[in-house]
């Protein structure tokens, strides 16, 4: 018990003598045995007789009622703090993240958090909430209950470290105050890991809220896993958490329309196909039905009418081959001789062919360099003659090893890399009883076999890959080898052709860095910039010759497609979706956890906060007690004679 007044506690220090000095009168009180059971006899008999002990009886009752009086002028008081007029401060964080969607008994965790906050906290209480994209600093619920109920889902959290250290600067610097920091949160296990340090000036309180159901269904990605001439076959992976689903529909849409519909049976994982027209511009959205998480439940992706390649082929050989593969349909093909390159247009190829030049000078392989770590992509065919040194110069500038001697001895090529990403959708399976090509001269090299898109019969290298170069180890034309009349030249081509031009991801990330390349000239001064609806922004970009990198990150911060515009210009579509790593609804368990206190719900922990600083009043049942003391006074004046 403590005092509002304990300096009025010195008078009770008064009353203390006259009770002994009455207590030394009362000696005839000596004689009688108390332990005997006549001692109560006597002592009504020597009550009925004794004035003296009246006037005892009397003095000692009053001056409990004085005593009661004071002690009640000195307001006694009952609190967990060491003061009654101790300051509190309350700094709440409010998890909003996508994972707090999941369904409780009251709406989803979020909803019920933030009507727990409201009917629980006093409305003009001084206090401080923040969530992963919002602060609302020394205020009160009253003047932010409408932001309250309508705060939305972030897409990027905060580590609960992190709001563990934002949350203890949002108080004061009075060491005298109580500071509680209460993190609100379904605590996922995200690599957010979160340590308790034990901490003299703020009281943590957890707040773990679980979902009422721990199962979920997420569109975790899409991508094209084949293409044809005419189709793209578009592969959807979802991912179950939870019992398995025998029939789960889903849709595909091109903008707003329904362009198919299937079902899965779905235990952990589960795929489906759908085939999309190749050369069309598809804005497609994928969409299935769960009552758990929302934002997983759709899928932005968009494709984009494919752009012509451009092709420059640098020729010292006939290039009759390269005109049959590069048609006009898919690609803008160029040709030049060595003796009459501009260097101006390299700039703005796609992919350059160096199609059996004798050497290559160092000013060519500087702009090639150049090319390449923009983006280009390099096929290098040597002819049977070269000048060996200034190739090997080149091919150290693209980090491929150097060519040997010329050995002039005829060897097939046996080993295809079907793995590689030029053949992974050329051949339907693994061919054994293949018609080898062959060469009759070649230069020896050393590439390794993960480099190695084909190889000879001993295993040294006939195509190779470093980065964004292709090179052959020998000359193709008919003279040396029939490689131009095999099946693999074909393909071969085309697709190093068709990956030159870099079209783009499906979709991209929100929240990540994302590093996108725009096919499009501008002019000095313009800008792009992307636009949704009535909101557009201009992301940091690099212009470059014959595109621009836009660098996306903290924009847009809505899961859709938006477009890329040039003034009022349309360039082309991108779509963003959230990450999908709050789909796993997997939870710490803090059951052990140290230097902090654990709750289910909100109204429990600002329960607890505020009993830390109730202050129980007890004069009031002191002020009983003088009354009750004066009561007995009378009676005693009253009865005994």
């Amino acid at each position: 018990m403590q005092f509002k007044h304990p300096e009025l506690l010195y008078a009770l220090f008064l009353l203390v003598i006259p009770i002994i000095v009455h207590l030394f009168q009362l000696r005839k009180f000596k004689s009688v045995p108390f332990t005997n059971v006549q001692f109560l006899k006597e002592l009504v008999i020597q009550t009925r007789k004794s004035s003296q002990l009246k006037k005892w009886l009397t003095l000692i009752t009053r001056l409990l009622l004085l005593a009661c009086a004071i002690i009640a002028f000195a307001q006694p008081y009952i609190s967990k703090s060491d003061s009654f007029n101790t300051k509190s401060e309350t700094v709440i964080y409010l998890d909003n993240s996508f994972s707090m969607q999941s369904p409780s008994t009251n709406g989803s965790l979020l909803n019920t958090a933030i009507q727990d906050i409201i009917e629980n906290v006093d409305e003009n209480e001084q206090i401080s909430i923040f969530t992963n994209d919002e602060n609302f600093n020394n205020t009160s619920v009253k003047a932010i209950k409408n932001d309250l109920i309508q705060l939305k889902h972030s897409p990027n959290q905060i580590t609960y470290d992190a709001a563990v250290l934002k949350g203890k600067k949002l108080f004061s610097n009075d060491q005298n105050s109580i500071k509680n920091l209460v993190l609100i949160s379904d605590f996922q296990q995200k690599n957010l890991g979160l340590t308790t340090p034990n901490d003299s000036l703020v009281s943590l309180k957890l707040v773990q809220l679980k979902p009422s159901n721990l199962s979920n269904i997420a569109i975790d990605s899409v991508y094209i896993s084949k293409t044809t001439v005419e189709n793209f076959e578009l592969t959807v992976l979802l991912k179950n958490q939870g019992d398995a689903i025998e029939t789960l529909p889903i849709s595909l849409y091109n903008d707003d329309k329904l362009i198919a519909k299937t079902a899965v049976n779905i235990t952990n994982e589960a795929t489906t196909n759908f085939t999309i027209p190749v050369n069309t511009i598809f804005n497609g959205k994928i969409v299935i039905e769960d009552s758990n998480l929302k934002y997983d439940n759709t899928l932005f992706f968009n494709i984009d009418k494919r752009e012509k390649t451009n092709v420059l082929a640098i020729n010292e050989a006939d290039d009759s081959f390269l005109k049959k593969i590069y048609t006009s349909d898919e690609f803008e093909y160029m040709s030049t001789n060595f003796n009459a390159l501009n260097y101006n247009t390299i700039e703005l190829q796609n992919l350059i062919v160096l199609n059996q030049l004798q050497n290559i000078p160092s000013s060519l392989s500087t702009a090639l360099k150049s090319f390449t770590d923009k983006g280009g992509s390099i096929l290098i065919i040597p002819s049977k003659d070269i000048a060996l040194s200034t190739y090997n110069q080149a091919f150290n500038t693209f980090g491929f090893s150097n060519f040997g001697a010329s050995n002039v001895l005829e060897k097939k090529i046996t080993s295809i890399n079907f793995s590689h990403p030029l053949l992974t959708n050329v051949f339907d399976k693994q061919v054994n009883n293949f018609q080898y090509p062959k060469v009759n001269s070649f230069y020896n090299n050393a590439e390794n076999s993960v480099n190695s898109i084909l190889s000879f019969e001993d295993g040294k290298s006939f195509l190779s890959q470093s980065g964004n170069a292709f090179r052959f180890s020998a000359a193709i034309d008919v003279e040396n080898s029939n490689f131009k009349n095999s099946p693999l030249i074909v393909p071969i081509l085309y697709n190093i052709g068709k990956q030159s031009l870099k079209t783009g991801d499906l979709f991209y990330t929100i929240g990540h860095e994302n590093i996108i390349d725009i096919a499009t000239q501008l002019q000095q001064d313009d800008i792009l910039t992307l636009v949704s609806g009535d909101n557009s922004v201009i992301p940091l970009q690099q212009t470059y010759d014959n595109k621009v990198e836009l660098i996306t990150n903290t924009y847009p911060d809505v899961a859709g497609i938006i477009s890329v515009q040039n003034k009022d210009s349309f360039l082309k579509s991108l779509s963003f979706n959230f990450d999908r790593n709050e789909s796993h609804l997997n939870y710490y368990d803090f059951q052990n956890i140290t230097n902090t206190t654990l709750d289910n719900s909100v109204a429990t922990a600002i329960s607890d906060i505020k009993s830390a600083t109730n202050v129980n009043e007890l004069w009031k049942w002191f002020v009983i007690f003088a009354v009750i003391f004066l009561i007995i006074e009378m009676l005693i004046l009253k009865f005994l004679k």
